[in-house]
């Protein structure tokens, strides 16, 4: 029991690691990145920071927000998000760094980046969701803001809350470059079909079953 507790924490964080590799290749096609990494993107575009630099700082803002509202319900699994956004943005530099050679030139080379990255991601997601151990802190602010609001789904809050992350993205662009730079066609189809391959990964990847059933053998 004790062993399959670690394997589902132990696949958990391969799919974090995989999840930054599917937002590196969307970012790299040059059509702009995904919704929860549209702020960080726009930052490290305009301050000296790295893109997983900057996703480490807005994820930390996000941990800080589940603070304020959760408050003495602040626990162990918020605390441990910290380990989470360490290993996400690493992981985000270090994939945007073996991608280097990835420069698509035209649009359908674009689009079809764009694809696979969100194919990637969502399996990523697929795998991170499985073992139902930790949420990284962008599903774990919808969580908390969704549990502070029972008469709104989740699925609500999330949608409100992906479409509030690029429009503050697109403010932030405009003020401080004077373009839309970071955001694109590319975040708009990434938001659509990124659920699209979660669902694909989850009814025709046998894997994904096999790391759900280890959460019945830690009970």
């Amino acid at each position: 029991m004790q062993r399959s507790y670690v394997y589902r924490y132990i696949w958990f964080f391969v799919g974090v690691v995989i999840n930054s590799f599917g937002v590196a290749f969307i970012t790299k096609a040059d059509l702009g990145t995904s919704p929860i990494s549209s702020i960080p993107y726009v930052l490290s575009l305009n301050f000296p920071l790295s893109f997983g630099a900057a996703t480490f700082v807005f994820n930390i803002l996000l941990i800080l927000l589940q603070l304020v509202l959760l408050k003495k319900d602040f626990g162990i699994l918020q605390v441990l998000q910290l380990v989470v956004t360490l290993v996400f943005s690493a992981f985000i530099d270090i994939s945007m760094n073996l991608l280097f050679w990835l420069e698509p030139v035209n649009i359908v080379e674009k689009l079809i980046s764009l694809a696979v990255g969100c194919a990637i991601l969502g399996f990523g997601i697929s795998i991170e969701v499985a073992p139902s151990t930790l949420m990284v802190p962008g599903e774990g602010a919808v969580s908390v803001i969704s549990s502070k609001m029972p008469n709104r789904k989740f699925g609500t809050i999330k949608i409100v809350f992906d479409v509030s992350l690029m429009l503050t993205a697109a403010i932030l662009s405009v003020i401080l470059s004077r373009s839309l730079d970071g955001l694109g066609i590319g975040t708009i189809i990434s938001a659509l079909i990124v659920g699209k391959f979660v669902n694909i990964s989850n009814r025709y990847v046998p894997l994904i079953p096999k790391i759900a059933s280890l959460k019945g053998q830690a009970a």
